[in-house]
């Protein structure tokens, strides 16, 4: 088919859209006012029908017009009074909806290939569900879009669920499941952060593997979409074209078409559920509506599986200094100085095991097995947790005897193993009947150990160091390589979904090398798992990278993803010192390493009382609804300050300042987002009350002295009323 208005359409549109890949060209020019049904018109008679989804502060209208196919005709946030759909005509392609390519024919949402064959409202715990079905006119194809909304969040979080009708099979690619042009001002007005929503970028950009969320404003007024990606790790794309059209912003968020491309085979009856999307408004700067308020507990609250309640547990983990050479009676002095402390679960990491991949307690290191161990722990109210290989497993294990046919193999064919610890392992494929037995081998472990933690490790669609990606084997359920990819971590999810059914209890930390990045922590992991083992800092030394590092890691991921689903190791907690460690490690879900022997009595006191008030803290005040990095966060540096504020709504909280090496005397905190009020403010080192300041003050800035001896200053905040 001829285009009748190729003129109009630039070839970085083209490309950007991933259309150039279908053959011909598909033209779909068409304005946002979509004709109003006529007088009397119902069901299939009608020219067009509209939804909308919403709350309190948002709403998204949604039409479906016979001849232009589904489209969002408004974003509207209340609170703000912003529109964030322009109403005028709308450039092509920019407004898809969504789209993909099916047996190599494009299907977009504003396409008229489609019929609306229903729609649906469902209530949700905590907000509502709308379903629109179509189906494909030549296709044996239905797609059902599915956008939910939450209450006290201006949010919108949309999937796709496509169904296979017929009798042959479908191929899927090129699937995006967000396609919507995002209205901000003019082009040169508008800003872009990536990387979580820290890092400023140009406005015409392609999102990756570490842009779990990107924040598109304008720079002016203020107002932007955060729009934050549930697609798995490596899999996830999202293009910003922001050079595309002086009105408006185009935004698609979509599964991987090249690096890591995404395909799937859909045969007769079979359903796919994309990964999620959301979209939240914010205005920067005014109040509850910065985003420094509005992502953190739209994450927390919605996205986090169940941390977010009480909080994370304080664990310890065994890793650093020991590593494999952990044993029975080290463990049982460790336990005696956590119990001290105040902590709540005890991770016994690499070297329990006889092997890779089973359950088998290693007897050299731990004589009568985990009794002992466990016995000790549940005696002094503290829990077990464990570290689990998920699919890195020994040669010698009788899942990879009876069962050749489930490891991944490379581009040869040859078998794929990955380097451990222990030496070369072999890689099973997530994507095969494997994930069964790796299912089953968690669920044991839980229940043989009574575990409250489980640290699911190692290699899966590759590791975070540069080995091949994905699986060449042709007996598994992915159809090709490009297939195995994104089942690879549906495989991942497969076997969390199946622990959570029996042991909905038990915490799940999925940790970066399981997820294929350093560093990474998304979305896509949060709906998998509860934590997320983010990172290993070397703080083997004092001099060594450690807390500061810790620090960087956390205040770029804190803009948009939830702080207590991140475990930062390898803090130390016998190392100088113990005021930073612990200041650190409450910025996230608190972890601890080291050799907890070398503690003294008063520093066990120390932590102890510090732990104590930290957990009374966490139960009383929801310091989850907010994270505000300070100072030099951007980049710690030892030459200048850096610290975090942590708030509910009502403006309790705390606040943690670091010295590093700047040697300053005093830091100057800026917190211009709290609540109208007066705060007091105690030092939780001193135990001093240091004074009470109005919300004014702290717009312009309250200047917090630091103790000679101390490189830190921790205070509580408490609104005072009246």
């Amino acid at each position: 088919m001829r285009c009748a208005r190729r003129t109009l359409i630039s070839r970085r549109r083209l490309l950007r859209s991933g259309l150039l890949m279908a053959s011909g060209c598909v033209c779909a020019p068409w304005s946002s006012n979509a004709a109003p049904d006529k007088p009397g018109a119902s069901g299939a008679h009608r020219v067009a029908r509209t939804w909308i989804i919403g709350n309190e502060l948002i709403e998204r209208i949604i039409t479906f017009h016979t001849k232009i196919g589904l489209f969002t005709e408004r974003l509207y946030d209340r609170s703000i009074d912003t529109d964030f759909i322009h109403q005028g005509t709308a450039r092509w392609g920019a407004r898809q909806e969504f789209s993909f390519l099916c047996n190599r024919i494009n299907c977009a949402g504003t396409s008229p290939a489609f019929d609306l064959l229903a729609a649906s409202e469902t209530a949700l715990p905590n907000g509502k569900s709308l379903t629109i079905t179509l189906g494909h006119k030549e296709l044996p194809l239905e797609v059902s879009v599915i956008y939910c909304v939450y209450n006290g969040h201006p949010a919108i979080r949309k999937h796709l669920v496509l169904h296979n009708t017929g009798t042959s099979t479908l191929h899927l690619s090129h699937m995006t499941i967000e396609s919507v042009a995002i209205s901000l001002g003019p082009e040169n007005e508008v800003t872009l952060l990536t990387q979580y929503g820290t890092i400023p970028r140009e406005i015409f950009y392609t999102g990756r593997v570490e842009d779990g969320a990107l924040l598109v404003a304008n720079g002016r007024t203020g107002n932007g979409i955060a729009v934050i990606s549930e697609v798995p790790g490596w899999m996830k794309r999202t293009e910003i074209g922001g050079w595309d059209d002086p009105e408006s912003v185009s935004v698609g968020v979509l599964y991987d078409t090249d690096l890591m491309p995404f395909e799937r085979t859909l045969a007769s009856g079979e359903t796919f559920i994309t990964a999620s999307v959301s979209l939240v408004a914010f205005r920067n700067g005014d109040g509850f509506n910065d985003p420094h308020w509005r992502l953190p507990s739209y994450t927390a609250q919605v996205l986090m599986r169940r941390v977010d309640a009480q909080g994370a547990p304080w664990i310890y983990n065994t890793w650093e200094p020991f590593q494999r050479e952990i044993n029975r009676d080290t463990a049982l002095e460790l336990i005696d100085t956590a119990v001290e402390m105040g902590m709540d679960i005890f991770t016994i990491d690499d070297g329990w095991q006889q092997e890779y991949g089973e359950n088998t307690v290693n007897l050299t290191r731990f004589p009568g097995g985990l009794k002992p161990i466990l016995d000790a722990l549940e005696a002094k109210g503290m829990r077990l947790g464990l570290w689990i290989p998920l699919a890195a497993i020994g040669k010698s294990t009788a899942v990879y005897r009876d069962h050749p046919e489930w490891p991944c193999l490379d581009l040869e064919g040859m078998l794929k193993t990955t380097g451990t610890m222990w030496g070369e392992k072999v890689v099973m494929c997530m994507a095969s009947a494997y994930r069964e037995a790796a299912a089953a081998r968690v669920i044991d472990a839980i229940e043989r150990f009574r575990l409250a933690y489980v640290k699911l490790d190692l290699t899966t669609i590759f590791n975070a160091y540069g080995e091949a990606p994905g699986c060449w084997a042709r007996s598994h359920y992915h159809g090709n390589w490009a297939e195995s990819l994104n089942m690879i971590y549906e495989g991942i999810s497969y076997v969390t979904g199946r622990v959570y059914q029996k042991h909905p209890e038990v915490l799940l930390d999925l940790t970066f090398e399981l997820w294929g990045q350093k560093h990474i922590i998304d979305a896509g992991l949060l709906a998998a798992g509860d934590l997320d083992w983010m990172s290993n800092v070397d703080d083997s030394e004092p001099d060594s990278a450690g807390l500061i590092q810790a620090r960087q890691l956390l205040y770029q991921r804190a803009a948009s993803m939830p702080v207590e689903s991140m475990l930062i190791g390898n803090m130390h907690a016998e190392l100088p010192t113990i005021q930073e460690t612990f200041a650190t490690a409450i910025g996230s879900a608190p972890l601890l390493l080291g050799d907890l022997r070398k503690l003294s009595a008063a520093d066990r006191r120390w932590y102890r009382e510090k732990i104590s008030w930290f957990k009374k803290l966490r139960r009383s005040t929801k310091i989850s609804e907010s994270f505000f990095p300070l100072d030099s966060w951007l980049q710690t540096s030892p030459a200048s300050w850096d610290g975090f504020g942590r708030f509910a709504s009502s403006g309790n909280g705390l606040i943690a300042l670091f010295r590093n090496k700047s040697h300053v005397d005093h830091a100057v905190v800026r917190l211009p987002m709290l609540p109208a009020g007066r705060y007091r403010i105690r030092s939780i080192l001193s135990g001093r009350v240091l004074g009470v300041f109005h919300r004014s003050q702290w717009v312009s800035g309250v200047p917090i002295r630091f103790a000679n001896a101390e490189p830190v200053e921790i205070l509580e905040v408490t609104s005072v009323r009246g």
